[in-house]
Protein backbone atom coordinates (compact mmCIF):
# COMPACT_ATOMS: atom_id res chain seq x y z
CA UNK A 1 0.00 0.00 0.00
CA UNK A 2 1.34 3.68 -0.90
CA UNK A 3 0.19 6.76 0.64
CA UNK A 4 1.30 10.58 -0.35
CA UNK A 5 2.80 12.39 2.18
CA UNK A 6 3.22 16.56 2.21
CA UNK A 7 5.91 16.85 4.52
CA UNK A 8 5.21 19.75 6.66
CA UNK A 9 8.73 22.23 6.72
CA UNK A 10 7.78 25.61 4.42
CA UNK A 11 8.88 24.33 1.15
CA UNK A 12 6.79 22.12 -1.03
CA UNK A 13 8.25 18.40 -0.73
CA UNK A 14 6.31 15.65 -1.89
CA UNK A 15 7.01 12.20 -0.66
CA UNK A 16 4.90 8.39 -1.53
CA UNK A 17 5.23 6.12 1.70
CA UNK A 18 5.28 2.75 1.25
CA UNK A 19 3.85 0.71 3.43
CA UNK A 20 4.78 -2.76 3.83
CA UNK A 21 1.75 -4.45 5.26
CA UNK A 22 -1.42 -2.87 7.40
CA UNK A 23 -4.44 -1.93 5.95
CA UNK A 24 -5.35 1.86 4.51
CA UNK A 25 -7.57 2.92 7.16
CA UNK A 26 -4.56 3.92 8.99
CA UNK A 27 -3.51 7.37 8.62
CA UNK A 28 0.01 8.24 8.28
CA UNK A 29 -0.29 12.20 8.62
CA UNK A 30 -1.20 11.33 12.81
CA UNK A 31 1.47 11.68 14.70
CA UNK A 32 0.08 9.72 17.69
CA UNK A 33 -0.24 6.96 15.06
CA UNK A 34 3.47 5.59 14.49
CA UNK A 35 2.44 4.88 11.13
CA UNK A 36 0.97 1.38 12.21
CA UNK A 37 3.26 -0.20 10.34
CA UNK A 38 5.67 -1.39 13.34
CA UNK A 39 8.94 0.87 14.16
CA UNK A 40 11.64 0.54 11.35
CA UNK A 41 11.63 2.97 7.71
CA UNK A 42 14.07 4.39 5.66
CA UNK A 43 13.75 7.72 4.23
CA UNK A 44 15.00 7.64 0.18
CA UNK A 45 16.64 10.41 -1.07
CA UNK A 46 16.39 10.96 -5.15
CA UNK A 47 18.85 11.77 -7.65
CA UNK A 48 19.25 15.15 -8.86
CA UNK A 49 16.11 17.15 -9.50
CA UNK A 50 17.36 19.30 -12.67
CA UNK A 51 18.37 15.95 -14.02
CA UNK A 52 14.80 14.58 -14.07
CA UNK A 53 15.15 12.58 -10.61
CA UNK A 54 12.62 11.99 -8.82
CA UNK A 55 11.20 9.91 -6.08
CA UNK A 56 9.78 7.03 -8.57
CA UNK A 57 13.42 6.49 -9.81
CA UNK A 58 13.64 2.75 -10.66
CA UNK A 59 16.71 2.78 -8.12
CA UNK A 60 14.50 4.10 -4.95
CA UNK A 61 11.83 1.60 -6.22
CA UNK A 62 13.89 -1.60 -5.99
CA UNK A 63 15.14 -0.03 -2.86
CA UNK A 64 11.93 0.36 -1.17
CA UNK A 65 10.57 -3.10 -2.78
CA UNK A 66 13.42 -4.97 -0.81
CA UNK A 67 12.56 -3.20 2.13
CA UNK A 68 8.94 -4.40 1.79
CA UNK A 69 9.71 -8.06 1.04
CA UNK A 70 11.19 -8.12 5.03
CA UNK A 71 8.43 -5.92 6.58
CA UNK A 72 10.18 -2.01 6.62
CA UNK A 73 8.73 0.79 5.25
CA UNK A 74 10.25 3.53 3.02
CA UNK A 75 9.45 6.65 2.64
CA UNK A 76 10.63 8.21 -1.07
CA UNK A 77 10.49 11.64 -1.48
CA UNK A 78 10.96 15.03 -4.11
CA UNK A 79 12.56 17.68 -2.84
CA UNK A 80 11.08 21.55 -3.20
CA UNK A 81 11.93 23.49 -5.35
CA UNK A 82 15.74 24.18 -6.76
CA UNK A 83 18.03 25.82 -4.15
CA UNK A 84 21.82 24.46 -5.32
CA UNK A 85 21.66 21.68 -2.89
CA UNK A 86 21.13 23.83 0.37
CA UNK A 87 17.32 23.40 0.42
CA UNK A 88 17.74 20.15 -1.00
CA UNK A 89 19.63 19.25 2.25
CA UNK A 90 16.98 21.14 4.16
CA UNK A 91 14.24 18.57 2.41
CA UNK A 92 16.11 15.55 3.64
CA UNK A 93 16.07 16.68 7.18
CA UNK A 94 12.19 17.35 6.94
CA UNK A 95 11.76 13.69 5.60
CA UNK A 96 13.98 12.78 8.46
CA UNK A 97 12.09 14.51 10.88
CA UNK A 98 8.54 13.73 9.78
CA UNK A 99 9.63 9.97 9.87
CA UNK A 100 11.54 10.28 13.13
CA UNK A 101 8.24 11.29 14.57
CA UNK A 102 6.72 7.95 14.01
CA UNK A 103 8.85 5.18 13.98
CA UNK A 104 11.59 4.22 16.33
CA UNK A 105 14.24 3.51 14.02
CA UNK A 106 14.98 4.84 10.56
CA UNK A 107 17.55 4.62 8.12
CA UNK A 108 18.87 7.27 5.12
CA UNK A 109 19.31 5.86 1.30
CA UNK A 110 19.86 7.84 -1.38
CA UNK A 111 21.60 7.39 -4.93
CA UNK A 112 23.56 9.66 -6.94
CA UNK A 113 23.00 13.68 -5.62
CA UNK A 114 20.48 11.75 -2.98
CA UNK A 115 23.51 9.85 -1.95
CA UNK A 116 25.14 13.23 -1.48
CA UNK A 117 21.82 14.28 0.77
CA UNK A 118 21.83 11.01 3.12
CA UNK A 119 25.59 12.23 4.24
CA UNK A 120 25.45 15.13 4.24
CA UNK A 121 21.95 15.34 5.94
CA UNK A 122 23.20 12.85 8.37
CA UNK A 123 26.27 15.15 9.13
CA UNK A 124 24.05 17.88 9.94
CA UNK A 125 22.46 15.41 12.79
CA UNK A 126 19.73 13.94 11.31
CA UNK A 127 18.06 11.32 13.29
CA UNK A 128 18.95 8.13 12.05
CA UNK A 129 20.73 4.56 12.66
CA UNK A 130 22.41 4.25 9.56
CA UNK A 131 23.08 5.85 6.03
CA UNK A 132 23.46 4.11 2.60
CA UNK A 133 24.33 6.27 -0.01
CA UNK A 134 24.58 4.80 -3.86
CA UNK A 135 26.62 6.24 -6.38
CA UNK A 136 27.35 9.23 -4.74
CA UNK A 137 28.18 12.53 -5.87
CA UNK A 138 31.27 14.09 -3.62
CA UNK A 139 31.16 17.89 -3.74
CA UNK A 140 27.88 19.70 -4.18
CA UNK A 141 28.83 23.63 -3.82
CA UNK A 142 30.36 25.24 -0.79
CA UNK A 143 29.94 23.79 2.46
CA UNK A 144 28.15 20.65 0.56
CA UNK A 145 31.07 18.10 0.53
CA UNK A 146 29.81 14.20 1.25
CA UNK A 147 33.29 12.94 1.48
CA UNK A 148 34.39 15.64 4.38
CA UNK A 149 30.73 14.23 6.01
CA UNK A 150 32.24 11.54 7.41
CA UNK A 151 33.78 13.80 10.17
CA UNK A 152 30.30 14.32 11.94
CA UNK A 153 28.77 11.16 11.18
CA UNK A 154 27.72 9.33 14.38
CA UNK A 155 26.27 6.13 12.62
CA UNK A 156 26.95 3.46 10.47
CA UNK A 157 27.48 4.39 6.61
CA UNK A 158 27.61 2.06 3.73
CA UNK A 159 29.04 3.19 0.42
CA UNK A 160 27.50 1.58 -3.11
CA UNK A 161 29.37 2.20 -6.28
CA UNK A 162 29.84 1.03 -9.76
CA UNK A 163 33.29 0.25 -11.43
CA UNK A 164 32.42 1.48 -14.27
CA UNK A 165 30.59 5.02 -13.01
CA UNK A 166 32.18 8.12 -14.82
CA UNK A 167 29.18 9.86 -13.93
CA UNK A 168 29.18 10.55 -10.28
CA UNK A 169 32.67 11.75 -8.86
CA UNK A 170 32.35 8.83 -6.21
CA UNK A 171 36.12 8.48 -5.80
CA UNK A 172 36.39 10.61 -2.90
CA UNK A 173 33.37 9.13 -0.91
CA UNK A 174 34.78 5.55 -1.62
CA UNK A 175 38.25 6.85 -0.07
CA UNK A 176 36.93 8.40 3.14
CA UNK A 177 34.87 5.37 3.72
CA UNK A 178 37.52 3.22 4.13
CA UNK A 179 39.36 5.31 6.22
CA UNK A 180 36.99 5.34 8.47
CA UNK A 181 36.47 1.65 8.09
CA UNK A 182 32.61 1.82 6.89
CA UNK A 183 31.38 -0.86 4.80
CA UNK A 184 31.92 -0.06 0.87
CA UNK A 185 30.60 -2.40 -1.98
CA UNK A 186 31.05 -2.40 -5.29
CA UNK A 187 29.34 -3.61 -8.58
CA UNK A 188 30.47 -3.89 -11.75
CA UNK A 189 28.16 -1.40 -13.38
CA UNK A 190 27.75 2.02 -14.45
CA UNK A 191 26.63 4.97 -12.37
CA UNK A 192 22.91 3.56 -13.44
CA UNK A 193 23.41 0.10 -12.21
CA UNK A 194 21.23 -1.15 -15.30
CA UNK A 195 19.82 -4.59 -15.24
CA UNK A 196 21.26 -5.27 -11.66
CA UNK A 197 18.72 -3.03 -9.20
CA UNK A 198 17.60 -6.00 -7.72
CA UNK A 199 21.15 -6.94 -6.37
CA UNK A 200 21.85 -3.85 -5.36
CA UNK A 201 18.59 -2.74 -3.54
CA UNK A 202 19.56 -6.22 -1.71
CA UNK A 203 22.85 -5.36 -0.76
CA UNK A 204 21.57 -1.43 0.70
CA UNK A 205 18.72 -3.76 2.26
CA UNK A 206 20.66 -6.10 4.13
CA UNK A 207 23.09 -3.09 5.72
CA UNK A 208 20.22 -0.65 6.56
CA UNK A 209 18.06 -3.15 7.99
CA UNK A 210 20.86 -5.25 10.24
CA UNK A 211 21.41 -1.25 11.52
CA UNK A 212 18.23 -0.82 12.03
CA UNK A 213 18.07 -4.22 14.12
CA UNK A 214 15.25 -6.02 11.65
CA UNK A 215 15.95 -9.69 11.02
Amino acid sequence: MTETILVPGGRDVRATLDRARGDASDDADDTDDPAGQGDAVVVACPPHPQHQGHRGDARLVAVSDALAARGVDCLRFDYGPWDDGYGERADTLRAVEWAAERYDRVGLFGFSFGGAMALLAAAEGAAVDAVSALGPAARLAAGLDAADAFDRIPVPVQVVYGTRDDVADWEPVVERAREYHQPVVEFAADHFFIGQEEKVAAAVADFLLANLGVE
